[in-house]
């Protein structure tokens, strides 16, 4: 045990997110006088298997405060924590699971026990003078994520005739992070161009990507095609499309109802949709293609697109080890994305990530829709040579206070930063 290292206060508090909802900040300080501070992020298109995010229930704040996990975080959890290391992550981790005692940790709440676990790791990297991503990642790592920009919202994260809820853009064919941003950020600002100049509206999403009210979802992709290539590059070899579905949304009796488009489909023919629209257009990668409980379909469309076309699985893994084991043997997905809160703590996220890649997993960390300033995921997406992450639109400072943190790790790491890769057609 280091005695420098040992925690002596933690202190919880309320801030706000970008939906303008109540969240947890929690300060961590160590006994040589270091502290870690960390603020949790808050989904709207959350799987039924997550983790519970603990709110009040109450009038105040429109039921969503989070007064409660404060409580815990200012109570209970530092009354066992205080004078314990926090340079020993899973022992403390294993202490948080066991302080709150249920299975979706929904006594304490995930978004307290994510709060405290994060600022332990961060204080004790402040401890260690060193950044979070080599604190964690060790001496090596140094691996650049590629960004996946969600920059045409529909679903939850928009009212605007969409189904699909996340149309992004992948600007796979850079050569730096750095560069990724740049073409990234020159398609996104030729999208807004240009549905300016078709008189559609330019208003933003949750995630920072524009909210148009278009026709159909293929419009929204031939727009997509459009503004990569009047930004200069080439749709499938510079910049490819990925899509996230959130199917979960559509599911209903066994079947996918897509309301605007207004089909039900089964889960074969939802398939054909989606292979129809990889033929058609440079979609690469297909994140919740499917509903959470239909591990069947999730086997069924890797098996048919799967070697093409990356299968990311969000709601159906939601970061935990035990559904991640099941779809490795059901050969669900290709890819999981991983979400701390989803689990609760960075042990438990560590695990999964570990498992995935023992299976051949690729890896993508992602922001939520609610996110705060907090650029923890980009450290991690290091730290765990994840090789991509999303975190929406090159635009919000929630959204791209993840990006800049990835510009600075990037311009520190210098010629040993090594670039992210994932399976193309």
């Amino acid at each position: 045990m280091n005695s420098s290292t040992l925690i002596t206060h933690i202190k919880a508090r309320h801030i706000f997110d970008s939906r303008g909802n109540p969240t947890i900040f929690c300060k961590v300080t160590l006994a040589d006088g270091a502290e870690g501070c960390a603020a949790v992020p808050s989904g709207a298109s959350t799987g039924k298997y997550e983790c519970i995010e603990l709110r009040d229930n109450e009038k105040a704040y429109g039921k969503k405060g989070v007064f409660k996990a404060i409580y815990g975080i200012n109570g209970l959890i530092r009354e066992q924590l205080v004078g314990k290391d926090a340079a020993d992550q899973e022992a403390i981790d294993r202490l948080l699971i066991a302080l709150d005692g249920s299975e979706q940790k929904g006594t304490l709440g995930a978004n307290a026990l994510l709060a405290v676990s994060l600022a332990c790791a961060r204080a004790s990297a402040a401890a260690f003078h060193q950044e979070l991503y080599r604190y964690v990642g060790g001496a090596f790592a140094c691996k650049m994520p590629i960004p996946f920009m969600n920059v045409l919202n529909g679903g939850r994260h928009a009212d605007n005739g969409l189904d699909i809820q996340e149309y992004m853009i992948v600007p796979h064919g850079a050569t730096s992070f750095a560069g990724a941003m740049r073409m990234g950020s020159e398609v996104y600002h030729a999208l807004g161009a240009l549905l300016k100049e078709d008189d559609y509206r330019t208003a933003l999403g949750d995630e920072g990507g524009y909210a148009p009210a278009m026709k159909s979802d293929e419009e929204a992709l031939r727009y997509l095609v459009r503004a990569i290539e009047f930004a200069g590059y080439r749709p499938g070899k510079d910049v490819s499309l990925a899509l996230d579905a959130a199917a979960s949304e559509w599911y209903s009796e066994g079947k996918y109802r897509l309301n605007h488009r207004g089909h039900t489909l089964k889960g074969n023919e939802l398939i054909d949709y989606y292979e129809s629209l990889c033929k058609e257009f440079p979609i690469i990668s297909l994140e919740d293609p499917l509903a959470e409980d239909d591990f069947e379909g999730f086997a069924a469309i890797t098996e048919r697109l799967g070697k093409e076309v990356q299968i990311v699985g969000d709601d159906l893994f939601v970061t935990n080890a035990h559904r991640l084991m099941r779809g490795i043997e059901e050969r669900c997905c290709n890819c999981v994305l991983i979400k701390p809160n989803q689990v609760g703590t960075l042990s438990e996220t560590a695990k999964t990530i570990h498992l995935a890649k023992e299976h051949g997993y690729q890896i993508m960390l992602s922001h939520r829709s609610g996110e705060t300033e907090d650029s923890t995921i980009a450290d991690l997406s290091v730290a765990f040579f994840a090789g991509q992450i999303k975190s929406g639109a090159p635009a919000r400072a929630e959204r791209t206070a993840k990006y800049n943190r990835l510009l600075e790790i990037e311009d520190t790491l210098e010629e040993s930063a090594q670039f992210g890769t994932i399976p193309l057609k």
